[in-house]
């Protein structure tokens, strides 16, 4: 991995049914070609569908190591919602984390039926801008309406990452894995999704 430690530990956040679980599960498919030893473990909140849902990744080239990331040790979060990137700051980030995340709000059911209540976006980027080395802030979702299809907003997410270039993923192994994962009459779809998310960051 480049840039970062060995295991690299990285989150996939979101809100059950956003697709953050694909998008771990597409991650872990392309460092394992090459080469590296990926092992995923993910947890869901108290709903699939409305509940928060994230992602471990554990990366390296030396050995297979546990699917839970120690407290304060990881490497990147890229999250489909604002507040779920907060939430595993909190509990997973230090100085050094890098944050991509999508800006669309969609409060997880905590928020919903208690008596929490959903901080206004400007102070969840201010606070993550604040304690991570880096913060990116994607439209994913305004961008997948755009191409005609939000459930892809996890693609264009992907691809946010890879233009990013926090990681060692290349935007021709991203599309080579959306090719192998996607139905054909979904595909056009979700390369636009990927290639448009990639220039959301590429600099």
């Amino acid at each position: 991995m480049k840039n970062v430690k060995d295991p690299a530990n990285v989150v996939v956040c979101g809100v059950g049914g956003q697709g953050n679980i694909l998008i771990s599960r597409l991650i872990g498919r392309i460092l394992t070609k090459q080469g590296y030893s990926v092992s995923i473990g993910e947890t869901f909140g108290a709903a699939q569908r409305g509940g928060s849902v994230f992602s471990c990744l554990r990366i390296s080239k030396k050995r297979l190591y546990g699917p839970l990331i120690p407290d304060g040790d990881a490497d990147i979060i890229l999250s489909m919602e604002p507040m779920e990137a907060l939430q595993q700051l909190k509990s997973l980030g230090n100085p050094e984390v890098m944050v991509l995340t999508n800006i669309k709000i969609v409060p997880p059911v905590e928020f919903i039926i208690g008596d929490q209540v959903y901080p206004e976006l400007f102070k969840i980027k201010s606070a993550l801008i604040r304690f991570s080395k880096q913060a990116w802030f994607i439209p994913a979702t305004e961008i997948a309406l755009e191409i005609g299809a939000p459930i892809i907003a996890n693609i264009v997410m992907l691809g946010a990452l890879v233009g990013s270039r926090v990681m060692s993923i290349t935007l021709d192994e991203a599309e080579a894995e959306v090719r192998a994962t996607v139905p054909e009459s979904r595909l056009d779809l979700n390369l636009e999704a990927l290639k448009r998310g990639y220039r959301s960051t590429v600099g």
